[in-house]
């Protein structure tokens, strides 16, 4: 099959012509499937557990404000350091920045992200691995650095691994981990269900604000994640999260088990 210069679909015959665009329904572009385009979702399964830790986090971002019991939602990220190989030609009217698809390793950082959608602040905290002992380092600068007054956190975070009071345990004497663990109250997000975390919407800023272009070195991304936090603080930046219980239980009825 080949087409005219007019775009028109035909089959050749000999020396002659057959017009085959009448054979194909109008809307034929729209309808035809396309096997190789795909799209990744976190697909959760209709279940107890799941609506059950839902419901909890929806819960929680209800609550009033209260300076001695911050909202605090907590995830991390990393980012690979890459460097240019070649230099990237600058933006000029009518083209944006071009940047050749070749580029240098410098290893990879890992970014705990302390986000309180109440008071419209964050922390970044940067380190080079991403462990128990590194999880347990962020939660103390959590209580004793940012939230020294507070009376409890309630810390809301995904199900990763080292997100766990176990991993106070194996950075610390057990006076001052359970001293830390005392400071919170613990509300995880439901397998599949990280979209639920406020703290990843605001990665998600980041990286699109911040961090879209290559970062050579660890002293790089420190200097833009500061800039970028210092500027979303300062203009109280927050996510305005509408989406409550009854919501969920009309919108996303069907991962409710059936009774």
């Amino acid at each position: 099959m080949v087409r005219s210069s007019l775009g028109t679909p035909f089959s050749r015959t000999g020396n002659h012509r057959i017009d085959l665009s009448y054979c194909r329904p109008p809307d034929h572009e729209k309808n035809e499937l396309k096997p190789w385009l795909k799209k990744q979702w976190c697909i959760p399964e209709a279940s107890g557990e799941f609506v059950a830790c839902m419901e909890d986090i929806l819960d929680v971002y209800q609550r009033p404000a209260d300076p001695k019991r911050p909202l605090i939602c907590l995830d991390e990220t990393n980012r690979q350091l890459t460097e240019e190989t070649r230099a990237s030609l600058p933006v000029e009217p009518g083209k944006p920045k071009r940047v050749d698809y070749e580029y240098k390793r410098n290893g990879v950082m890992n970014l705990f992200m302390m986000f309180a959608p109440l008071e419209a602040r964050r922390h970044v905290r940067l380190s080079e691995r991403r462990t128990r002992v590194d999880f347990a380092v962020c939660i103390k600068e959590l209580v004793d650095i940012h939230y020294p007054e507070a009376d409890q956190i309630v810390l809301v975070m995904d199900n990763l691994n080292t997100h766990s009071v176990g991993s106070l345990y194996e950075a610390f004497t057990p006076a001052e981990a359970r001293r830390l663990a005392s400071k919170l109250e613990i509300h995880y997000t439901p397998k599949h269900g990280s979209w639920l975390n406020m703290a990843e919407i605001e990665i998600g800023v980041m990286s699109r604000q911040a961090l879209s272009d290559y970062v050579a070195t660890k002293e790089e991304l420190q200097t833009r994640i500061a800039a970028w936090q210092a500027d979303r603080n300062t203009t109280a930046s927050t996510v305005n999260w509408q989406f409550t219980t009854a919501d969920a239980r009309i919108r996303l009825r069907k991962l409710y088990p059936v009774i």
